[in-house]
Parts: structure tokens; sequence; C-alpha cells
């Protein structure tokens, strides 16, 4: 029997809310192994780095939008960062709410995004602005790269302090989320080589981070299966219809686990990832349908 007593209803997420736990998965996870990229420093590295830099901006355009309508009064979403009570002008940043916290950091990752963006526009020769190049240091990098760690995993984070039943009975939301993110990052920088050939030198790295990944989603989607079955909440993420989503999520970690199993950690492999159009969509569609099944399920 569950012990855990849930009070609040569901808070009745809609589609855009979905495409933001999904859009913030790729946003920090691509930034994250861009840095990645370019702290290894190997012959080739730079032009998938800036791949990732490039998929790390439009997404933080985006987000905040969908958080915003999710508000119901869009134009209020400056009010989570900025104090309106008369008389009390300034900032607001409240260190015990997961929201506020989020919020800000959306908005400094937003800023760093928009950095990287714009120095990756410099080096390719599509822009003028060197200031931008300077302040898009490695050292720079690898602040992003904790803010983007962040992002990519906070939504889960987000969902395990609730009082809903499914996200509050697990711990594993977090790093479940991190993982896909960071698996569907991969994918979709190499599936982005096809634009960017220079870039296909690093391909066969990011197919074994993509391989690894894979596995720690497994593992972590067998945690919180282990979790929900302790509390008595699995039925309600793992019943019809959403073993549907289900299915498809494992469907988009068999790229990975195959590669992993067929080739280890080698990156000189033909992994099917590097090579098809099909797979790292497989991927994605898989990062997409673990948000749906997870978010959709406990609203019903």
């Amino acid at each position: 029997m569950d012990d855990v007593q849930h009070f609040a209803g569901p808070p009745d997420w809609l589609w855009y809310i979905l495409a933001y736990f999904f859009l913030a998965g790729l946003s920090g996870g691509s930034y994250v192994l861009a840095t990645l990229l370019r702290l290894r420093n190997a012959p080739g590295d730079e032009p998938m780095a800036r791949i990732g830099y490039y998929i790390a901006f439009p997404p933080m355009l985006i987000a905040p939008l969908l958080l915003a309508l999710d508000l119901g009064q869009p134009w209020r979403f400056w009010h989570m960062l900025v104090n309106t009570t008369p008389g009390h002008p300034g900032l607001t940043f409240k260190y015990w709410s997961p929201m506020s916290i989020g919020s800000w950091a959306l908005v400094v990752f937003g800023a760093i995004t928009t950095v990287s963006f714009a120095a990756s526009l410099v080096r390719d020769g599509k822009l003028r602005l060197p200031l931008v190049t300077w302040l898009d240091n490695r050292a720079f990098n690898v602040l992003g790269s904790l803010f983007g760690l962040f992002i990519a995993g906070y939504t889960g984070v987000l969902l395990s302090v609730s009082n809903q039943p499914v996200w509050s009975d697990t711990w594993a939301l977090g790093g479940l989320f991190l993982a896909s993110g960071l698996a569907g990052s991969a994918a979709l920088m190499v599936l982005l080589t096809r634009f960017r050939p220079e870039a296909r030198l690093s391909a066969g790295m990011l197919s074994v981070s993509e391989r690894l990944y894979a596995l720690l989603e497994l593992a972590l989607i067998v945690v919180f299966a282990v979790t929900l079955f302790a509390a008595g909440t699995q039925g309600i993420v793992f019943g019809p219809p959403w073993l549907v989503l289900w299915l498809v999520v494992l469907a988009g970690l068999v790229p990975g686990l195959y590669g992993l199993f067929t080739e280890g950690v080698s990156a000189n492999g033909a992994a099917a990832l590097r090579h098809s159009l099909v797979v790292p969509l497989l991927v994605l569609a898989g990062v997409l349908a673990l948000r749906a099944a997870v978010i959709f399920s406990v609203q019903v």
C-alpha cells in the first residue's frame, strides 16, 4: 500500500510545458557536450562544439514564452523576477522556491547561450563582434555548462518536489531527465553534421557519449520503476495507455545500447547513430515520450 498522502490537485499542464521540458533538456545538454568537446580540444572538435552552442540558443528564447503561457497571464512572468510590491522595488529571488530558482537560472543561462551563439557566428565568419569571442572563453563555457546541467535536470527535480503521486514518490526524475537530455543532445548534434561535414570528425566521440547516456538512462528508468513500486503508484505511469509511450522511450534507447554492446566505447566503429537519419530521430522521440509519459499520466 502507498503510505504517501497527496493533497494537491494536478497542475493541468498542456503541450507547452511538455515542449519546455523537452527543449530545456536539449539546450542544457547541447551546451554541456559542446563545452566538453572544446575542453577536449582534439583535432576537428571545434566545428561540432559550435553546433552544440548553436542548438543551445533557440530553446532559451522559446522557454520563457512557454512558461509565461503556463501562468495563464503571460504578461506577468516578469513578476517572478522583479518585486512589484509598492514601496519595495528591486529584484526578487526566493532561494527556497524552486520556481524562483528556475526562473533566474533560465535568465542567466539564456544570457550565456546568447554570448556563445554570437561567438560561434563570429568564429564562423557570419558576424563581426569580436567582444563576444573574448567573453566566450573556456572558463565562461564551464560556467555555462554548470547552468546547462541544472537546466537539463531541473525540470525533473521540480516535479519531484511537488506533492503529486508518482512525481513525489521518487528521487530519480532529476537524473533521469538529465541523462535523457544528454542522450538526445548527442543524437541531435550528430544529426546536424549533415549540414556541417567538417564536424563529422567528432561524431564518433558523441556516439560513444550517446551510448553511455542511454545506459545511464536505462538504469535510472529501473530505479524510477522500483521506487514507484515501493510507493504503490506504478500503475499510474506504467499502465495503459502510457505503455505505448514507454515503448517509444525504450526504442530510443536501443541504438545506444546496441552500439555499446557491439562496439563498446570505441569511437572508430560504424555505429548506426552516425549513419542514419531515422536513428537520431528515434532517440529524440524517446526523449519526448519520456517526458510526456511522466507529465501527463499524473494528470488523467
